[in-house]
């Protein structure tokens, strides 16, 4: 049962195509890894449910690429006898091979990939499914119109993208309704807000933030460029005007960091990651806080554009994120081993 304390998390509207979904969302990715080795299936079974069903956390997202595989296959799961009250959002797009990331969108990996994770997640039809990266070697168009094709099967009822630029996202919106683009959002993180999130709010398009509490902001990761010596202290000191901010509102730091970014429209709704129950109800508690105009100026003033010292990833000329490259191909830029397949050897 949870806290009495803690709010249902409100609903939202997702786009202009009808989507509702709970105004934050779960991050499934760690639960298969990424930040150590798996956690225990039991245990995060039990943490999905107990967000759909006490806390009212019902926008799920996860990718074929996470595990690999193993994040959709927990899913399926998980949703057994909750399927209905879940909006369930997956993404494909990337494989990797000879420890290089390689973006793919012609319409057979589409196609072969969407039934993948249809069989792993034990779904009919997938509420909402992204590209993941896109492929520069193929137009958007093309891999759009293979989305649009599954729509019209059923087996996908809406079309996302992932770490698009604005042009792309225009692109893509001229083949089929795109509903949501995923993009890192966070008050450590806001190049998004030059020309990305005033596209999507043009043309109707919901904002889904992953890394809504700042990108490698767990002090342990020092291999990360924004925690390695020379930015170390510029970051910290952003961090200790949050934290001074939050003692004053009575509320975590991470509490107003989701905070901040859900005071920054409706049509926002960030995904943060967890895989301890406490962390999920701290995330949830985040609507408790009430931000005035003074606190978002004082934010504002120190959380501005470039604010963070070090770039978002290792090899970030390799991964930039919000233009397309000529290429795609990257480095591994995760800092942790995600292994997927190619199409021909696409498994469930």
């Amino acid at each position: 049962m949870a806290d009495a304390r803690l709010p249902l998390v409100p609903r939202i509207k997702l786009g202009s195509q009808g989507l509702e979904v709970s105004a934050q969302g779960l991050g499934c990715m760690s639960m298969s890894g990424n930040y150590g080795p798996p956690k225990p299936e039991e245990d995060m079974i039990h943490l999905i449910r107990y967000a759909v069903n006490e806390l009212g956390v019902t926008f799920l997202d996860t990718s074929d690429i996470y595990g690999p595989h193993h994040n959709e296959l927990l899913l399926g799961k998980a949703l057994k006898g909750i399927r209905e009250k879940v909006q369930l959002a997956t993404k494909f797009g990337i494989y990797y091979e000879d420890g290089k990331a390689i973006f793919r969108g012609d319409p057979d990996y589409v196609r072969a990939c969407c039934e993948a994770s249809l069989k792993r997640l034990e779904v009919d039809c997938i509420d909402l499914y992204y590209v993941h990266r896109i492929d520069a070697s193929i137009p958007i168009e093309v891999t759009v119109g293979e989305m649009k094709k599954l729509v019209e099967e059923g087996k996908i009822k809406y079309v996302g993208l992932s770490e698009a630029s604005a042009s792309t996202i225009r692109r893509a919106h001229a083949v089929h309704p795109i509903t949501a683009v995923q993009l890192e959002w966070s008050l450590w993180t806001r190049d998004a807000e030059r020309e990305v999130i005033p596209t999507c709010r043009e043309l109707g398009i919901g904002i889904v933030p992953f890394s809504p509490l700042g990108q490698d902001n767990d002090m342990r990761k020092t291999s990360q460029p924004r925690f390695t010596s020379e930015n170390m202290d510029q970051n910290v000191e952003l961090f200790l005007k949050l934290n001074d901010l939050a003692a004053r509102k009575g509320c975590t730091p991470g509490q107003l960091a989701l905070a901040w970014l859900q005071h920054q429209g409706k049509d926002v709704a960030p995904i943060p990651g967890t895989t301890k129950q406490k962390n999920l109800e701290e995330n949830v508690g985040a609507f408790n806080v009430k931000l005035s105009k003074e606190d978002l100026e004082e934010l504002e003033s120190f959380f501005h554009l470039n604010c963070a010292a070090g770039a978002r990833y290792r090899q970030q000329s390799e991964l930039n994120v919000s233009v397309e490259r000529g290429s795609n191909e990257v480095s591994d830029c995760y800092g942790a081993v995600i292994w997927a397949t190619p199409v021909d050897r696409i498994t469930v």
